[in-house]
């Protein structure tokens, strides 16, 4: 593994802690996104991380260092033109994706590999429009990744072994515990477990059984979780929950499908209002004091 130069396009809230993740451990980053408006707040994002690791590190050296490893860019081919590595943290949409590579895969150079971040789609689905089959595959990170140092590593049956090593390697470089997925699975091992658990949790909700707050407080009650489904919600980002339930809609058209309901509900109560979590300051909780976080929450 020699990679020098590292490329994260997309600069929401995974995308940002991704390409600071990376800068903390040396690497020189480049962030790219559609425009510049996108670009100013990926450097708020990536100025509030420095705190963030500055605080949970204890290493203010180290991460004002970090803050100095980016560079930005909205031109896609100024993006990767001496990329190494490409990590792709874009929207859950199929298309999107599939837009994206059709327009990556001439501008990159032969050398680059390319990883996605999908959380519940497979590189198989998209690795013909990388112009690099064997040289792309998956690298999953879970949210907070400087604490939920989880790097699962999935590639598909065209990937090369000796590329995927490297891709295990590199997620050791950057602190992370690499999760070598043996073969595809839609959400790998974590979100296999997540997103089940997340949807019960709001079906539970759009079916009027109990609130948001009510379904949290009986799990951490329960199980003695720090958190419970909205709390993760929250941080996951309610409009990657849209994606994700609007999919699975699209993907069965029956007009009483559960899914488009929650889809709905999510656009109309949520995403139109501008509360997309805990990164706009609302969603189901209000930040940066939300409810669960008071030590009376699971007393009454």
């Amino acid at each position: 593994m020699n990679f020098k130069h590292v490329t994260v396009a997309g600069s929401g809230v995974l995308g940002s802690q991704i390409a600071f993740q990376t800068a903390f451990h040396g690497y020189q980053v480049r962030v790219y996104d559609i425009n510049d408006q996108a670009l100013e707040k990926a450097k708020e994002r990536l100025a509030g991380l420095q705190k963030v690791y500055k605080d949970f590190f204890k290493d203010e050296a180290k991460a004002e260092a970090a803050s100095q490893r980016f560079t930005f860019s909205s031109d896609l081919a100024e993006a990767v033109k001496n990329a190494d590595l490409i990590i792709e943290a874009i929207p859950e949409v199929v298309d999107i994706k599939t837009n994206f590579y059709k327009q990556l895969s001439p501008l990159a150079p032969e050398k680059t590999i390319i990883v996605t971040n999908s959380s519940t789609m497979v590189p198989s689905q998209f690795a013909e429009y990388t112009g690099r089959p064997e040289k792309f595959l998956a690298l999953h990170f879970a949210n907070e990744v400087w604490k939920n140092n989880t790097a699962e590593i999935m590639g598909h049956a065209g990937t090369d072994w000796e590329i995927e090593q490297e891709i295990i390697d590199f997620a050791a470089s950057i602190g992370m515990v690499p999760l070598h997925i043996k073969k595809e699975q839609p959400g790998y091992i974590l979100n296999s477990l997540l997103v089940p658990f997340l949807d019960a949790a709001e079906m539970l909700w759009i079916n009027d059984i109990a609130d948001p707050e009510t379904i949290d407080k009986t799990w951490m009650i329960a199980t003695g979780a720090p958190t419970g489904p909205f709390a993760i919600l929250d941080v996951v980002g309610i409009q990657t929950a849209y994606n994700i339930a609007l999919g699975k809609a699209q993907a069965d058209p029956s007009p009483d499908n559960k899914f488009r309901k929650m889809a709905d509900i999510l656009k109309a109560e949520f995403l139109d209002k501008g509360k997309t979590g805990q990164g706009s300051g609302e969603g189901f909780y209000k930040y940066p004091n939300p409810a669960y976080a008071d030590p009376n929450f699971l007393k009454s």
